[in-house]
């Protein structure tokens, strides 16, 4: 008898724990940020940024970047050139939210502002080493095309490096790789914010 109420106490203690922790960490956060009107400037994703996103999903971006500049107090992150740190309203049309888990690669939340140029993204996708010096960064040229001549009528071809160009042959970005070039230019939250005290409500 004495074990089964030891066993009871136990497990309303671990649920009682839980509840106040789940209160505290998403229940207090959710009340007072849920009123908080996204930024003027913040638009949401169209169908075209969408695609990209979910191939950005799709290709593991977020386990090698992070989508969350940190304040000066934390980190360099605004020295670095990724921006100020982010606020809960500049992720009201993200869903699910891809704050990232570690930096193996910079900071995205700006690169739409850092790069803006859809040549640039698509190259760097294509061979990132040849945009930027000693990157580990993975190729995705699983996202191109290789023919033979100039490119062809409506085609999206891309203007590699002299190096890394072959002669005689055209690299097109499929339609994959321009939805995910231009998830990535939506990227740009160089808008001025409100203060917490100011977006309340």
């Amino acid at each position: 008898m004495r074990r089964e109420v030891t066993e009871t106490r136990l497990v309303v203690g671990a649920l009682v724990a839980l509840g106040v922790a789940a209160g505290l960490l998403v229940g207090l956060p959710y009340f007072l940020l849920r009123n908080v009107p996204p930024p003027a400037a913040l638009k949401p994703y169209t169908a075209q940024q969408l695609r990209g996103r979910a191939i950005y999903v799709a290709n593991g971006c977020i386990y090698c970047h992070s989508q969350q500049p940190r304040d000066p107090a934390q980190a360099p992150d605004e020295s670095r050139g990724w921006g100020r740190p982010s606020v809960a309203a500049d992720y009201a049309y993200d869903k699910p939210h891809l704050l990232g888990t570690s930096r193996t690669g910079p900071d995205l939340f700006n690169i739409g502002a850092r790069q803006p140029s859809e040549d640039w993204q698509l190259g760097h996708l294509y061979q990132p080493r040849a945009y930027t010096q000693g990157s580990i960064m993975p190729a995705f040229p699983f996202l191109f095309r290789i023919h033979r001549g100039p490119p062809r009528p409506g085609e999206t071809a891309i203007n590699l490096p002299p190096q890394y160009a072959q002669a005689g042959m055209t690299v097109v970005a499929t339609q994959q790789a321009r939805d995910l070039a231009a998830y990535l230019l939506s990227l740009d939250h160089t808008y001025p914010i409100l203060s917490a005290s100011d977006a309340q409500p």
